[in-house]
């Protein structure tokens, strides 16, 4: 109950900068007209740049994307809806959103969104091979393959010898399990920093310097420095030079062969030789489905420990699939897979194929009925109702562009020639409509 005589709005105006969640409120137009402190570091505008320009522009959303303004259009709200985007910072952020309508009286004059950052829950959750509350160490890694077996030996050997690391390889190798576990047997009793070289924000190196100065003496990952425009590369160097002076110890790690990054301006050489003194390759799945099955039961194993779950193995027709498939995003793509299908599991002890998502099913073309020529109109074929065979189609071919850039979202919506969020609202609506039937 509000005391007598008392203005709150000071104490609304503190309460709304101070709180731990982000705060965006707009008004019929669009129009922003209240963006908090935390809002403003979760996606890196300050008020002054959104106060005049609606939320479309700022933001490329399609109109049916931003819950914002689907509140604003129905005046119903919407709860626990995760987006994950990329930030002015070029940063990749994902928030779990309440967005309500807002009325005066019976009137609705706009809408607020509410958001709770959750970008570093999701890394801890989507780390492939992570033990549940345990370091990551090379006793940790399941892995039978000789390639594997050979990052490990070497990597136990760098530790060893406190040689600046560089970690080669595609995304979702893995590589930054093996940079934890080089960090664990070189000093497992100091701090690791992860320095994300995503985006071209000109702070970054600026604030890793500060960091390092208050972690002191430990290990700076600096994954995929390849990311990284050349300017800050430069300034990384000079940065890692005089760190390592001391006991600050250095891995970095790229995404494709260093020669060829190099010669393409993509990879500074003396950077490159600055961490070379131990070059490690991780292996794309493809090339060691050897490890499939180990990874597979250790992931249940976890899974059991966590919630109780009975699932203990394969079908023996999922597993020959699982080595059929090429897994162009590797582990990762492999541990998503396994975290979708383990949701929908209840009481089954074995994983078969009807358990599977529709959309893997359909990449490993298991329905069979999917080809390319499924989608060209011909005399002899019976006509699908147009929204559905439409759905199908657009199915069929962003499926296509994830596999050939590698699971990459950002890299698929360039090619397709579509904004990164309008790319994942599709794919949503598609693994939705999947749920349903």
């Amino acid at each position: 109950m509000k005391p007598e005589n008392t203005d709150l709005s000071p104490f609304y105006k503190f309460a709304g900068e101070q709180v731990a969640v982000g705060i965006h409120a707009i008004d019929l137009k669009g129009k922003t007209i209240l963006y908090n402190k935390k809002m403003r570091e979760i996606e890196g505008f300050d008020f002054d740049e959104l106060a005049d320009r609606s939320l479309l522009e700022m933001f490329r959303f399609d109109q049916h994307e931003s819950t914002l303004l689907q509140v604003l259009q129905s005046g119903t709200p919407v709860f626990n809806v995760k987006q994950t985007y990329w930030n002015r910072k070029g940063q990749e952020i994902t928030t779990i959103n309440d967005t309500y309508p807002v009325l005066d009286e019976e009137t609705l004059i706009g809408a607020i969104e509410l958001s709770r950052d959750v970008t570093t829950l999701e890394k801890v959750i989507y780390q492939p091979l992570r033990k549940y509350d345990e370091p990551i160490t090379f006793s940790t890694i399941t892995a039978l393959s000789k390639s594997m077996k050979k990052v490990i030996a070497t990597a136990e050997k760098a530790a060893t010898a406190k040689l600046p690391v560089l970690l080669v390889g595609e995304s979702g190798t893995g590589k930054e399990l093996i940079a934890e576990a080089i960090h664990s047997a070189h000093s497992s009793n100091r701090q690791m920093y992860t320095l994300y070289c995503h985006g071209t924000d000109g702070t970054i190196i600026d604030q890793l310097g500060e960091d390092i100065k208050k972690i002191g003496e430990g290990t700076i990952y600096c994954e995929r420095i390849d990311l990284l425009p050349l300017s800050l590369q430069e300034q990384l160097l000079e940065m890692a030079e005089e760190s390592s002076r001391g006991n600050t110890y250095f891995i970095a790690s790229v995404g494709d062969d260093p020669v060829e990054l190099i010669a393409s301006h993509k990879l500074l050489k003396d950077l490159y030789y600055f961490f070379s003194s131990m070059t490690i390759k991780v292996e794309p799945l493809r090339s060691r489905k050897e490890d499939i099955l180990p990874f597979v039961d250790d992931y249940f194993s976890r899974h059991r420990m966590k919630v109780g779950s009975v699932v203990r193995g394969l079908d023996p027709e999922v597993t020959d699939l699982l080595h059929a498939y090429d897994w162009p995003g590797n582990l990762k793509e492999l541990e998503l897979l396994l975290d979708e299908t383990t949701s929908m599991l209840t009481t089954q002890e074995i994983v078969t194929v009807d358990m599977l998502p529709y959309h893997f099913k359909l990449k490993t073309d298991l329905k069979g009925e999917h080809k390319p020529e499924d989608f060209i109109v011909q005399s002899n074929t019976d006509l699908l109702p147009l929204e559905e065979y439409l759905f199908e189609a657009e199915m069929y071919y962003l499926q296509k562009a994830m596999d050939l850039h590698g699971g990459n979202v950002t890299k698929a919506a360039a090619a397709l020639g579509m904004s990164r969020q309008n790319l994942q609202y599709r794919l949503r609506k598609i693994k939705k409509n999947e749920a349903q039937t």
